[in-house]
């Protein structure tokens, strides 16, 4: 049915992982000698496959949400294992002559069937079968040491988003919101003071209504410099994914990447990326004139910087469509956007979303079990709560996935969601901002996508299988209820009087939907181009990791950065 979370003998799951690993390689031995056809050994090797996923996915909840000395430990001790595993099994050619000869020869296959198999043979190659030997084990080699910096990279910016605070008294919070100061708000020998961290909820609320310039400034500077020894292991990252497509073919990692996406190639996808810039920057500059305007009109000398731009879009935004944030955050309450989500979904899709109480890895994370027609299929959590051991964003990730296994079972699917919603303190509930409602609706969209597929092969099941650059289709799709009048009024209810949102309410966050979305655009492009060029002209020094995202900032970024900002180091 499900697995159960359980963290009990956490300290043992490095050698439980070996043992289950080495049982796996004896399985794979005998599949090998065994009958070559889809049903004999593909749906078998899937299975083992999904077993290995299903024991590490708490791991890994764990390690990003519950971070701690002991999961950084046994998480780091995991990833050479794994990563060795797995290179091991994607290099041998005797399991890639077995799907070859299978998806030649085997013609009572399905179009799932055939994809698994293709899919398969593609990764087959891409991971160094028929290379020589000596040329695998440098690709295995690679591979271990990236699974490292990667782990590293993203343990070193929660270190230190967790070691940072600011602290402020009242003057520097004059006119923002008892939401925000509530979860800020402590006592220093009868003094009150307030804390702010380089955690979302946090950052985020004093970059768009801190008073004060400097903090401002000072807290931005922290964020934005976080994690300065990630910049060997960019480079170090870079110069490895570099290595490792030459010994696979290819000209760059770029194009590496794009073998198992729609894209078809990287000098297309950068001219794409180009074209939207071009056409986003007459309006992107037209926002901005109009901002910087707003600001000298209301007080503000200068030009507008980095640590400006969000605290006075929010007075521009609250002012043009008379859109005060603070006043629906009451009817946005944690617990009732989730009900009202799952109504939503029932009512969409006929699935009921019922609460279980099941084993969970933190007190706030709820579960739900999914039924159609009366019949159980699959299971959600959710952990939408801020703590300082998450990590930062939002994300869905799969844990297990719907498929028929081997003896002809049918397994059901289990994921879940992750937020960085403010937390319930002090008594007041956790109470979202609309921004907050739109990503819970984002997330819902991947965990849909998983969650309701019946397809029956796990490699291509949910969203396994999804090129990478489609999968972000259900989740934007979904996003659009969210400023759905008929849907917000199925949940936005205020938490004490029990209100529903007002028309006039709604209204204006549909008008103010597209508020400065040329700017938001050239943003995510600046992400996207920095990313394709960076990979795809093979960055060797930080130097030349900075030369590129400088000559991408000359065409995306209408505000030039300060030279201490280092995003790439957080990135």
């Amino acid at each position: 049915m499900f697995e159960t979370f359980s963290h009990n003998d956490f300290a043992s799951i490095p050698q439980r992982l070996e043992a289950l690993l080495d049982e796996n390689r004896r399985r794979i031995e005998t599949l090998l000698e065994g009958e070559e056809s889809y049903l004999a050994f593909v749906r078998p090797y899937m299975s083992l496959h999904e077993k290995v996923d299903t024991f590490f996915t708490p791991v890994g909840i764990l390690q990003y949400t519950k971070n701690s000395e002991e999961t950084q430990k046994v998480y780091t001790a995991c990833l050479p294992i794994l990563t060795g595993y797995n290179t091991d099994l994607s290099q041998d050619e005797r399991i890639y002559e077995k799907f070859k000869t299978i998806r030649e020869n085997d013609t009572t296959l399905t179009p799932a069937q055939i994809k698994v198999l293709d899919d398969a043979l593609l990764e087959f190659r891409l991971s160094g079968v028929g290379l020589p030997d000596k040329d695998k084990e440098l690709i295995k080699e690679i591979n271990l040491r990236l699974s490292d910096l990667a782990n590293a990279f993203s343990q070193s910016l929660l270190d230190a988003t967790n070691a940072y605070e600011l602290v402020l008294g009242e003057k520097d919070v004059e006119g923002m919101s008892e939401s925000d100061l509530a979860l800020a708000r402590f006592d220093q020998r009868g003094k009150t003071l307030y804390k702010f961290t380089l955690h979302p909820h946090s950052f985020q609320a004093y970059m768009s209504y801190g008073p004060n310039r400097k903090a401002r400034m000072q807290l931005y500077k922290s964020y934005v410099t976080r994690s300065p020894e990630n910049a060997d292991r960019i480079q170090e990252i870079l110069e490895l994914k570099a290595r490792r497509a030459k010994l696979l073919g290819f000209p760059n990692y770029a194009e590496q990447s794009l073998a198992t996406k729609m894209a078809p190639s990287a000098d297309e996808v950068q001219t794409f990326l180009e074209e939207l810039i071009d056409k986003s920057l007459p309006q992107a500059r037209e926002e901005l004139v109009t901002l910087q305007q707003y600001a000298n009109d209301h007080g503000f000398e200068g030009e507008l910087e980095s640590y400006d731009t969000g605290f006075w879009s929010k007075k521009l935004e609250e002012e043009r469509y008379d859109l005060d944030e603070e006043a629906y955050r009451p009817y946005f309450e944690k617990n009732s956007v989730v009900k009202g989500l799952c109504e939503f979904l029932n009512r969409l899709f006929g699935v009921a979303f019922v609460p279980v109480e099941v084993p969970v890895w933190d007190e706030t994370v709820l579960a739900f079990d999914l039924h159609r027609e009366g019949a159980l299929f699959a299971r959600i959590y959710m952990d939408l709560e801020s703590r300082p051991e998450k990590r930062g964003g939002a994300w869905m990730d799969s844990w297990q996935s719907h498929h028929v296994a081997s003896k002809g079972e049918r397994q059901l699917a289990s994921a879940y969601i992750a937020c960085n919603f403010p937390p319930a303190k002090n008594g007041q509930p956790s109470l979202l901002k609309h921004d907050d409602v739109v990503t819970l609706f984002h997330e819902m969209g991947h965990a849909i996508h998983h969650l309701f597929s019946q397809v029956e092969e796990v490699f291509v099941s949910g969203i396994a299988g999804v090129e990478w650059d489609a999968v972000e289709f259900p989740s934007q799709w979904l996003e659009n209820f969210a400023f759905d009048k008929e849907v917000l009024q199925m949940f936005a209810k205020h938490h004490r009087s029990g209100e529903v949102l007002p028309d006039t309410m709604i209204q204006k966050l549909i008008d103010a939907r597209n508020f400065q979305s040329a700017l938001a655009m050239l943003r995510q492009l600046e992400f996207a181009l920095f990313d394709m060029r960076i990979h795809k002209e093979g960055a060797k020094t930080e130097g030349e990791v900075q030369g590129i995202l400088d000559e991408v900032r000359e065409k995306t970024a209408l505000i030039k950065p300060p030279a201490y900002n280092k995003f790439q180091n957080g990135f």
